[in-house]
């Protein structure tokens, strides 16, 4: 296993991370269990839930399930030194649909509730990574390009009041290090001057969707992640599953992630399927498995510091820790760079 820094910590993490939002609903407590215990076995030190995970597919019933499975894992493993738990606040996401308090946004209260409720969870005193999910003001986002007006809601909390709140949970001890997710290039900016004009806790990681059918990544956020330590946390590396060709010709099959998360609508679109099946080709012509040189290509751009894998299965889960061994043959870079150039990011 490789191990990389999370920002401008001291902490050293896996460049797998074990990814966790199946955990409740596809898989079970027993099943998140024996994936924790193969994956650390490997050398993945690196774990990611959410306060609102399972959501494949979202349910006021399970919704915390995740949480709670690792918290039992260790609880029973007694093993907390041996993981960096990262974790995430919901804010503006939360709906009662999904069993979280409703109209909660990233202010002092619901920051401080969210995050007793996961430590309570996850059965552990404090958090290494506690990420904000998403932005609290309107951003474009899911596929949605451009903004039409930067009127934020009435009740939008300014970045200024989150990051606050969130120093005083470092200071308390419930967290060692902040971080973001589905954020913009202003957003990090923004993120990186209150910290560095206020004194207030400096974010180690952007945790934002890139893969080979998106790498909108690069256009504006990799600059930030290289230039100013903020590694991208990559999560849906594999495209939601279309990039191991499993979906290609349009057959989705009874339990697979776009029959159970129907919500994710990002990859519905009309370049996909092209652009996917030329990158299965490339795999094959190679030699190798399509789902592998596809965390292949992003395990080694140097802007990322972890790869998010998520598996159902301890066969997909072997598979994927195991790309961390792949290295891409500079044909196959090349010919991954001009299906690029001829699709360039067809889901962004």
């Amino acid at each position: 296993m490789e191990y990389r820094t999370l920002g401008r910590t001291d902490l050293w993490v896996s460049l797998i991370c074990l990814g966790t939002m199946t955990w409740g609903s596809q898989n079970s407590e027993a099943e998140a269990h024996a994936q924790l215990d193969y994956a650390i076995g490997q050398g993945v030190n690196f774990i990611d839930t959410a306060e609102m995970y399972p959501v494949t597919p979202v349910s006021r019933e399970t919704q915390g399930l995740t949480e709670a499975y690792i918290g039992s894992w260790i609880a029973g493993r007694k093993k907390r030194d041996d993981i960096i738990l990262a974790t995430k606040v919901a804010g503006p996401a939360r709906d009662p649909s999904r069993g979280i308090r409703a109209a909660d946004r990233l202010d002092r209260r619901n920051i401080e509730q969210a995050i007793d409720d996961s430590l309570r969870r996850l059965q552990t005193d404090y958090i290494d990574l506690y990420q904000v999910h998403w932005p609290d003001r309107p951003v474009p986002s899911f596929g949605v390009r451009g903004l039409s007006a930067l009127a934020d809601r009435p009740d939008t909390v300014p970045i200024e009041e989150t990051l606050d709140a969130l120093a005083d949970l470092v200071k308390a001890g419930k967290i060692r290090h902040v971080g973001v997710s589905n954020e913009t290039p202003w957003g990090v900016s923004e993120y990186l001057r209150l910290a560095r004009d206020q004194g207030l806790p400096r974010i180690a990681s952007i945790q934002n969707a890139y893969n080979l059918l998106n790498r909108v990544f690069e256009i504006g956020l990799s600059e930030f992640a290289l230039r100013e330590d903020v590694g991208l946390l990559a999560y849906s590396p594999l495209a939601g599953g279309n990039l191991t060709g499993k979906y290609l010709g349009g057959v989705i099959a009874p339990g697979t992630r776009r029959d159970v998360a129907r919500q994710f609508v990002r990859y519905d679109l009309p370049g996909q399927a092209p652009a996917a099946a030329r990158y299965v080709a490339i795999a094959h012509a190679h030699g190798l498995d399509p789902a592998q040189l596809a965390l292949a290509y992003v395990n080694s751009r140097p802007f990322v510091t972890a790869t998010i894998i998520g598996a159902t299965s301890l066969d997909q889960l072997r598979a994927d820790i195991d790309s961390v061994n792949l290295t891409l043959s500079a044909d196959a870079i090349a010919a991954i760079e001009a299906v690029h150039r001829d699709l360039p990011d067809p889901c962004p």
